[in-house]
């Protein structure tokens, strides 16, 4: 076993690790900070933002660079973020009450189950795109849905990642305030950035041929 190289694979991981309780943190001070309702949108695009510019290995002051984004991003961030968070609400307030009827309730509740997972697919595209492309805010969600269509692997797998994580959380409630939701949206936007990578290689090589 190359020792070195094991040494230098875990010291990355546990700075990655490091970075996914920072980024959860200063989602949830931000998210806070707004009262809730007014500091989710903000706060989401601005942890987007910052994870991807770690994913592309930029130097940058996390704190105030989070706050720069988030203050841009005030109006905008709440106009992409707040409806599809209104509306995964209302979809699992419906769940949790279709579930407490019985199983006379069982296809209302497995159409509701699957119009969540649906929103899940397509919102697991919307925060990366709208960090890396440059779009009227209105293109944001459908883009996000052609590509969930379009790329049935790749959604499958973030929802895979999400599951994953939200079934640890589950398991351990301590982890949502620790590490859950900066390790989703840093988790998310890595997947994401290799996705768009190979849709726009694949874009280009048509481009060309």
């Amino acid at each position: 076993m190359n020792h070195p190289a094991m040494s230098i694979r875990i010291q990355a991981a546990c700075s990655e690790l490091i970075w996914a309780v920072r980024l959860n943190l200063m989602w949830l001070v931000f998210t806070l900070a707004g009262g809730v309702v007014l500091g989710l949108g903000p706060a989401t695009v601005a942890a987007y933002t910052l994870a991807r510019r770690h994913v592309r290995n930029e130097t940058f002051h996390a704190w105030a660079e989070f706050w720069t984004v988030y203050r841009r991003e005030f109006v905008r961030g709440s106009l992409l973020v707040l409806p599809a968070a209104a509306l995964a609400t209302v979809l699992f307030g419906n769940y949790l009450y279709l579930s407490a009827l019985g199983p006379s309730m069982g296809a209302l509740r497995i159409a509701t189950f699957v119009a969540l997972l649906a929103l899940a697919g397509v919102g697991a595209y919307a925060g990366p795109l709208y960090v890396h492309y440059d779009l009227p805010l209105r293109a944001y969600w459908p883009k996000a849905a052609q590509l969930a269509l379009m790329r049935p692997a790749s959604s499958v797998l973030l929802l895979l990642a999400l599951l994953a994580i939200a079934y640890a959380t589950s398991a351990a409630p301590i982890l949502a305030p620790l590490i859950s939701f900066g390790a989703w949206i840093y988790l998310n936007t890595w997947l994401c950035q290799r996705f768009f990578a190979e849709n726009e290689a694949q874009l280009h090589s048509k481009g060309n041929s």
